[in-house]
This record gives C-alpha cells, sequence and structure tokens, in this order.
C-alpha cells in the first residue's frame, strides 16, 4: 500500500488558485480497474482508491503517513515561472515586432 503526498496543481480551466494550498495523502492504486460490461462504467476492488486526505502542511502529511506506517511517496510542487506582463508594453516603443493590424 503506497501513498503519494503532493500538493495539487492549479485547476486549468479557472485562473483562480483555491485548493491549492493543502498537502493531498492519495493512495496508489493496487489493482487495474475493469469496464463494467453492462454499463461501461470502470470498477475496482481497491477500496483505499476512494481515500484523499488533506493535511495544511507537508510535515503533517509526513507524520501521518509515519504514523500509521504507511509507505509514501513526496512529490514537491513545482514553482511557476512568473511572467510580469502590462498592457502598455503592448505599444512600447522598443517593440521586438511592430504592432500593425
Amino acid at each position: 500500500m503506497l501513498a503519494r503526498i503532493y500538493r495539487p496543481a492549479k485547476n486549468a480551466m479557472q485562473s483562480g488558485k483555491a485548493k491549492t494550498k493543502d498537502w493531498v495523502l492519495e493512495f496508489e492504486p493496487a489493482s487495474a480497474r475493469k469496464p463494467d460490461p453492462l454499463m461501461g462504467w470502470t470498477t475496482s476492488s481497491d477500496m483505499n482508491g476512494q481515500v484523499r486526505l488533506t493535511f495544511e502542511t507537508r510535515d503533517e502529511a509526513i507524520a501521518y503517513a509515519q504514523r500509521y506506517e504507511i509507505a509514501f511517496q513526496l512529490f514537491e510542487p513545482k514553482t511557476p515561472k512568473r511572467i510580469l506582463k502590462a498592457y502598455a508594453d503592448n505599444f512600447a516603443a522598443n517593440r521586438k515586432q511592430p504592432w500593425t493590424h
């Protein structure tokens, strides 16, 4: 039973950063999912796949995994590269490409 501890990325569909501050502990799937022949839904016999725990800090998540002797992998978050832009830069005189229609 291996767990992943990570910080979720920003939702690509929205510009907000909600739900990206907490750390998440999820279990790796123990078995492959199988399609249900009647409905076509995917099923699994692994109940740990439904468990998703959130923690405020990375240390709390690690302490929880160590307390219950859960083997885990820690994924450090990647810091996003911020590009500061201003609307006025579109009309700057020293632009690399001329602004034309």
